[in-house]
């Protein structure tokens, strides 16, 4: 479980994609300082397992699910990414409940800067639409945050500076392709609806 607070950028030092899954290779020195071989990392959003680790770097093995169902299937050596290692029982929790599993990828819409924050609009495919609301808390290639407003086939999202220069939210352009985690209750609720409909019509 992670809490959406990015404690550093990472970099992509080697990606090696086979016929159904692909080993990925990042430079996190904070992450690997206490990490342990099968310790879980946050690698913007999608949940990996440390399998070997070295002074500064770690691998993880990602499974097909994982890559297609993020824009992993466009990763490569050198992009930067956001990392978070596992929450430890008695962590204060400054974002929300992370599991990265995430639900798919949104597409960067508009970029608008105001006087001290930048207004991030991004797309929603249909199903995961219903699970987003505003004043809600979404993950966004593993930051958590608050949609601040919310369409039937968009959401937005306003960020601070620090958020800004601390993920790699601050360095998306219109098109880029971000991966998205939804809040966990929302995915119980709509499948429990799911049942409640289906009994409904019977």
């Amino acid at each position: 479980m992670f809490t959406g607070i990015i404690e550093e950028l990472g970099e992509v030092i080697a990606w090696e994609r086979g016929a159904d899954a692909a080993r990925l290779t990042v430079r996190a020195p904070l992450a690997v300082s206490d990490a342990r071989h099968g310790d879980s990392i946050s690698v913007s959003g999608v949940c990996l397992t440390v399998v070997e680790q070295g002074p500064d770097w770690f691998t993880a093995d990602v499974m097909a699910e994982s890559i297609a169902m993020s824009w992993f299937d466009a990763m490569a050596a050198g992009r930067r990414v956001n990392i978070e290692r596992a929450a430890q029982v008695g962590d204060r929790l400054g974002g929300h409940i992370v599991q990265g599993h995430i639900d798919g990828t949104a597409s960067l819409e508009a970029a608008d800067d105001g006087s001290a924050w930048r207004v991030l609009r991004f797309s929603l495919t249909p199903d995961v639409a219903p699970l987003v609301a505003r004043k809600g808390s979404i993950a966004v290639d593993g930051v958590s945050l608050t949609v601040s407003a919310v369409g039937r086939d968009w959401f937005e999202v306003s960020l601070i500076p620090e958020t800004l220069a601390a993920t790699t939210l601050g360095m998306l352009t219109p098109g880029a392709r971000v991966n998205i985690e939804t809040d966990i209750l929302a995915r119980h609720v709509a499948r429990m609806a799911e049942f409640s409909t289906e009994g409904a019509s019977e």
